[in-house]
């Protein structure tokens, strides 16, 4: 029997306003009453063909016209207005604010596509626009032209790449990128294994697990019960995810041995060699090693060639966490700051940081032909039949702990293959060039001081000092009165919304502030306006 509901009104700058009364019946949604036949808007016809119905496929007839305006709203709002200079970067609204704004709530009756159409502009008025020049707040940014259209055609095709018979473009694309990747780390012919994983944090987790089943295979069906207890190494430095996944994954997070750093941030090796020594005595089994390339605050490199000696020398597995740094590598001129990742067992690297591919795009690369396959492998016989009429070669599903999985690879290869290995080597390389500008342009001004003199990557870490505190260093209260300037200066910037950049205190530190660059659209004019926009703002505290 046919159910009739009304639907609420859209917005009067799509569709009409003059309430409808709806019928929904197998065949879809039809109009049956029209309260204001006269009234100013579209046709009954198209209105009834803008309500949306419950099916799951598009057809031209009903969704072309939404689809269209949909991305049009997306082009005009989200990636040119969104990343155009004279426009905020977000316009801020506290959580209590934003629920009254906008809406959030679920009905059981369907909409119109014109409600839809208001409801993405809302979605971009209220999102903070991440693709924006004056965004310098995180570790990813900027919105790549290239990429974005590989996201939305893998969008569109909507793939899980697991087998090669519902994936075969994106299966033998992620092989292809994987091996040129490990051709940047200098395995031998790009030689090893890999796979895309949902974030660098899950990267970092496989690491650890290929460590632990490279030393105790038994582990894979026996547990932990039985093994002697495990013990992970990383920087006080390193990301948060290596103590997350320790714990995660059974070893615990009070077997993560935590190594000093020096004043530039890069683990001491030193301190490496007693802690495992340590472990030795303690009858525990050293089995990984995570060293950093370009830590999250500092921008630190650990020293990767003495750390994989140490490894070597204990027959410990050496993981490198680049998911940060590992954009260098596309650079001959600043590769160097990653010298022995060679060696390394292992490495996470993410090309939607420092190269800017659409969130998410984080990889796992070994060296190791087959630990992933045999780690993680469950051979689901309804899945990975090895009587298909195919190389079953390419259905590299088995040797990921997901079953379902998007397609990460085609915008990072779309990117790739418009700019070319030239093109995301002038990118990386601009990035160093703005972040030189902006380390030499605050070094001797007043009321700048670098947390490090010498940055070796693209985050520059300094303090700004306002006119009331300068000369007051030596005062007892001067840390604490300059541990609040960041924070008010971040608060007054984001509700103006001319610029979103992050602080942070590290160890005693007071509050300072983190510019981190990987959009290659800057220039040195931004540079300035970053500079002069935080005196504007913090002149007066």
């Amino acid at each position: 029997m046919p159910i009739v509901m009304p639907v609420a009104s859209a917005p009067t700058d799509y569709v009409t306003a003059r309430p409808l009364e709806l019928m929904v019946t197998a065949s879809g949604v039809q109009v049956v009453q029209d309260e204001n036949p006269g009234g100013k808007g579209p046709s009954l016809e198209s209105l009834s063909a803008a309500v949306c119905g419950y099916r799951s496929a598009p057809n031209a007839a009903d969704h072309e016209a939404f689809i269209r305006d949909a991305v049009r709203l997306m082009l005009e709002q989200a990636v040119f207005r969104g990343t155009d200079r004279r426009r905020p970067v977000l316009n801020w609204k506290s959580p209590e604010e934003l629920q009254a704004a906008f809406d959030f709530t679920l009905d059981r009756s369907p909409t119109t596509h014109g409600h839809l159409l208001h409801l993405i502009e809302d979605t971009i008025q209220h999102s903070v626009k991440t693709g924006h020049p004056y965004f310098i707040n995180q570790l990813f940014s900027s919105v790549d032209p290239y990429g974005l259209i590989g996201q939305w055609l893998t969008d569109a095709l909507n793939p899980s790449v697991y087998t090669f018979e519902v994936a075969p473009v994106m299966t033998i694309m992620e092989e292809t990128v994987l091996t040129e990747m490990r051709k940047f780390l200098g395995y031998p012919d790009g030689k090893g294994d890999g796979i895309f994983c949902p974030g660098g944090s899950i990267a970092n987790g496989y690491a650890i697990n290929c460590a632990r089943f490279f030393a105790f295979p038994e582990v894979k069906t026996k547990g932990m019960h039985g093994l002697p207890r495990l013990v992970v190494y990383t920087s006080v430095d390193a990301h948060y995810s290596i103590k997350k996944l320790c714990a995660f994954e059974g070893i615990g997070s009070d077997n993560l041995y935590l190594i000093n750093t020096d004043a530039k941030g890069k683990m001491d090796v030193g301190h490496l060699r007693q802690q495992i020594q340590r472990t030795l005595e303690e009858k525990a089994i050293p089995i990984m090693v995570s060293a950093t390339a370009g830590t999250t605050v500092l921008g630190a490199f650990d020293p990767i060639a003495e750390i994989a000696d140490v490894c070597h020398e204990y027959g410990i597995w050496l993981h490198v966490d680049a998911a940060w740094g590992g954009g260098a590598l596309m650079s001959k001129k600043h590769k160097h700051l990653l010298t022995g990742i060679d060696r390394a067992d292992s490495v996470t690297w993410n090309p939607h940081k420092m190269l800017t591919a659409p969130q998410q795009c984080s990889t796992f690369l070994t060296k190791h032909k087959n630990v992933l396959t045999e780690s993680n492998s469950s051979c689901a016989q309804y899945l990975f039949q090895k009587d298909k009429f195919y190389d079953t070669m390419y259905d590299t599903g088995d040797k990921h702990i997901q079953c379902g999985r998007r397609a990460d690879v085609f915008k990072f290869w779309f990117m790739w293959k418009a700019k070319g290995t030239d093109g995301l080597e002038a990118h990386v390389d601009e990035n160093f060039d703005n972040a030189k500008y902006f380390t030499e342009m605050i070094r001797n001004r007043p009321g700048f001081k670098l947390v490090l003199e010498e940055p070796e990557y693209t985050n520059i870490t300094f303090w700004y000092i306002p006119p009331s505190l300068r000369g007051r260093q030596n005062e007892p209260d001067f840390k604490n009165k300059l541990h609040k300037v960041a924070p008010k200066i971040k608060e007054r910037m984001m509700k103006e919304g001319t610029m979103m950049i992050t602080y942070q205190p590290v160890n005693d530190l007071p509050n300072f502030f983190r510019l981190v660059l990987q959009n290659s659209s800057l220039d040195q004019a931004d540079m300035d306006y970053f500079v002069n926009e935080i005196e504007r703002l913090g002149s007066d505290l």
